[in-house]
């Protein structure tokens, strides 16, 4: 990749988005960065290849262009991303891509934003949508880093249209040519350390923090509201990080419930894979979060506690207490490097300190429960090494706890390092 001309792939089908897309290319040339086109079309076509051909795209799969267009407009969309993502991650590993943008309407919006989800975070990337202001972007960004611009009208020329291209464009070369530069300056800075956070664990969030950066430690804090887990996963996977404190693993209970804040079944997976250390507390499992006005009848009975004008916690029970101590144990119990959990069973978050109701308000009595913060830990301990779980007569947010935290991390992380410096012997 040229230092002084960067690569921006444009990701379009050629067949309907061919002249948007050569004024997009066009736009990035002005800006002082090389365009490379990439057909998505999903039907073979005679249109002028600006790039890579739709046919070369398919090819890169083992897939016929001619023979997808004869497919489901699925089928061929899922071949198509699949070839794309292949070429861009190839190129992307030469050293030879340093951005992306894409242009398209609710399907080339999802075909192009599932070959930008498959590169890494930080590599810019911005999608000029006709649905940008729908619902549907969380499921084309999902966990990624995807920027989605508006195009006010359909992906189509005009002076309105063109400008919001134009801009997108200029966004996207500046970044591409910021990209190229911090690549060529890399350095290796302070390990980085992801911290998983809410409002109701953020006491010992921030302590943890606190102590971290004071012993050296960069920290990446994700926010445990579905998305937030996701991403932590994915950096720890990618090789992006030093180690692990997961303080709020409320995505779990969500999970269980089917909550709203769910990270999926891959939460608390990533850094295990990844051999990452890791230290693993059960911060906020004591609640789930459901929408107000939105509560499913089955849990019309159970305790409940009003955190704002759109979230209701409701209070997790015995059973699913032990149901997570399960959950917990299987996915920690496959981890390849070192894993702590500490237990904090004066509670597990800050909203121990309240009490319950029901949902026309009525008193249920304290919210604390350390009888079932002793069944999640028993749980925990039948499906994993007991030598890793330890236990403190503390409040998740007791600044000894977190301390407790950090101390537990910096020993597994040293010795972590010292295995790997002994194996390269």
């Amino acid at each position: 990749m040229s230092s002084a001309s960067p690569t921006v792939a444009v990701l379009a089908t050629l067949n309907t988005k061919g002249r948007e897309a050569q004024f997009v290319a066009e736009a990035l040339s002005r800006a002082g960065v090389t365009p490379w086109l990439v057909d998505l079309s999903l039907k073979a076509h005679d249109g002028e290849a600006f790039g890579i051909a739709g046919g070369s795209v398919a090819a890169a799969v083992g897939e016929s262009w001619e023979a997808l267009s004869a497919r489901s407009r699925q089928d061929a969309a899922a071949a198509m991303a699949a070839g794309g993502g292949k070429i861009l991650l190839d190129r992307f590993a030469k050293g030879e891509l340093a951005g992306v943008i894409g242009l398209g309407g609710a399907n080339g919006t999802s075909l192009a934003c599932a070959i930008m989800r498959a590169l890494p975070y930080l590599v810019p990337k911005i999608m000029v949508s006709t649905v940008a202001g729908t619902a549907a972007v969380q499921w084309y960004v999902a966990e990624s880093d995807i920027a989605v611009y508006p195009s006010i009208g359909d992906v189509a020329l005009n002076r309105v249209t063109g400008a919001v291209m134009e801009t997108a464009a200029l966004a996207v070369a500046a970044a591409a040519k910021n990209w190229a530069r911090r690549q060529r300056e890399h350095s290796a800075g302070a390990p980085l350390v992801a911290v998983s956070s809410f409002g109701g664990t953020a006491a010992c969030v921030d302590r943890v923090r606190e102590r971290l950066e004071a012993l050296g430690y960069e920290v990446i804090l994700f926010h445990a509201s579905g998305v937030g887990g996701k991403s932590l996963e994915r950096l720890a996977a990618g090789g992006e990080l030093a180690g692990v404190i997961d303080v709020t693993t409320h995505e779990l209970i969500d999970l269980i419930v089917d909550g709203v804040y769910s990270a999926g079944e891959h939460r608390l997976t990533g850094a295990g894979a990844a051999g990452l250390p890791q230290v693993v507390v059960p911060g906020a499992i004591d609640h789930a979060n459901l929408w107000v006005g939105q509560v499913p009848e089955r849990y019309r009975t159970r305790d409940f506690f009003q955190y704002n004008a759109h979230n209701l916690l409701m209070r997790t029970n015995a059973e699913e207490f032990e149901i997570l101590g399960f959950e917990f144990g299987k996915r920690l119990a496959i981890a390849t490097g070192p894993v702590r959990v500490l237990i904090p069973l004066a509670g597990f978050s800050e909203h121990t300190k309240r009490r319950a109701h029901d949902l026309y308000g009525n008193d249920r009595g304290p919210w604390q429960r350390r009888e079932d913060y002793r069944l999640f830990a028993d749980s925990l301990k039948r499906n994993l090494n007991g030598d890793c779980v330890l236990e403190h007569d503390l409040h998740i947010n007791d600044p000894a706890f977190a301390d407790a935290c950090v101390a537990a991390f910096v020993a597994i992380a040293n010795r972590s390092n010292a295995n790997r410096s002994n194996a390269k012997r």
